[in-house]
């Protein structure tokens, strides 16, 4: 499959980098440290149309097509993944509400959403239930013209900040991932909590949380799509998910590669630069050319999703791998080349690699990707 981004794409990506270059870049290494949320880069991220760029015009968003929204996230965190996943992500779950929420749910959260005024996030994973999303336990039990919902949910992403949250929840406990259903769940009701999850590896910038719903009641009309639909509905966002990581990860390869890059023609030794030497021009050659198969695999992935083509689910998974795989690789490579000063937070190789390393592990693992593309295989 052949493509070429159109003009409005290469528009786009121009107009994002400038962003990212003029106000993330400044204030990366100094939201690492400290973990703060970028409440206030979101806020402006969004009067660019850069936050939840997937959100249609009609809503008050720019109506971006997959390969742009790509291209917005692979920007971000090429300048720095923390910021560029809290940014990112602060329209998580925007995707269910599009397709399947009523148009109430639309109205109201949508707009709030793509202005920056408001936060969503999606809550999926439970303590003892990540990849096995048809194991979940949190449960949700109609009571009248109420539900009312139990259970915990752990490394949510936006949960201690969200305003609202999509949940899963089992509504038919005995029927396995055919008794799962979607809930609109503002955080500010009675009975939900979260915690914030400190002291990550990486991505500091973006909040992860533990949430704990008890006893939160909702009305019906707050199921989103259908009851016990909630798995099958999911499933249809798994690719773009997983798309969206690949672009991450190539992001975060493109900014390895380019610090080292830059540190390679400055670094001396032996009164030469560094870069003349053939052992670093190898590993920057073979560090660029897996960046760009990355690129190449994600951007076709994310055509396959919008065209909702055969092989999306197989791409995606490809691109996801592909892409996480080699990002931690380059960011490795990439702190070889800095040598010494890529071991500390005075360059920002160091970063790239443990920004790098949760690609592999969210949206499903690589090994769970494997078993995907396998299955689509054989």
């Amino acid at each position: 499959m052949a493509f070429q981004l159109s003009g409005e794409h290469e528009a786009i990506r121009t107009a994002v980098r400038e962003f990212a270059e003029e106000e993330i870049v400044p204030v990366a290494r100094e939201h690492d440290e400290s973990g703060e949320y970028p409440e206030e880069l979101r806020q402006e991220a969004a009067e660019y149309d850069f936050v939840a760029p997937n959100i249609p015009e009609e809503y008050g968003g720019a109506g971006m097509d997959a390969l742009a929204g790509s291209i917005v996230t692979e920007e971000f965190w090429r300048a720095d993944p923390g910021i560029g996943s809290a940014v990112g992500s602060a329209g998580f779950g925007s995707d269910m509400l599009i397709e399947y929420g009523s148009e109430w749910m639309k109205e109201e959260w949508l707009p709030e959403i793509a202005a920056g005024e408001a936060v969503s996030a999606s809550a999926i994973s439970e303590p003892a239930h990540g990849s096995n999303v048809a194991g979940i336990e949190t449960r949700a039990e109609q009571d009248g013209d109420e539900w009312v919902i139990d259970g915990n949910k752990t490394w949510i992403t936006n949960g201690s900040v969200a305003d609202v949250a999509i949940v899963m929840t089992k509504t038919d406990p005995g029927a396995g991932h055919q008794g799962i259903t979607a809930f609109l769940v503002p955080t500010h009701l009675d009975g939900f909590s979260a915690e914030k999850i400190d002291n990550k590896l990486g991505i500091r910038a973006s909040d992860l949380a533990e949430l704990r719903l008890d006893d939160v009641r909702v009305p019906e009309e707050n199921v989103v799509g259908e009851v016990n639909e909630g798995f099958y509905q999911l499933m249809e966002f798994f690719a773009s998910g997983r798309t969206s990581v690949a672009a991450q990860a190539v992001g975060a390869a493109q900014g390895a590669l380019d610090a080292a890059r830059e540190y390679a023609t400055e670094r001396e030794q032996f009164d030469q630069p560094i870069s003349e030497f053939q052992a670093i021009r190898h590993k920057l050659a073979e560090m660029a050319t897996n960046v760009d198969a990355a690129r190449s695999l994600a951007y076709r992935a994310a055509s396959a999703v919008e065209s909702d083509a055969d092989d999306a689910v197989r791409l995606a998974s490809m691109a996801k791998l592909f892409a996480s795989e080699h990002a931690v690789d380059v960011a490795d490579e990439a702190i070889q080349v800095f040598g010494g000063a890529g071991y500390v937070t005075d360059h920002p190789a160091e970063r790239y690699y443990r920004d790098a390393r949760i690609t592999k592990i969210y949206e499903g693992t690589s090994e769970i990707q494997k078993n995907i593309i396998a299955d689509r295989l054989v």
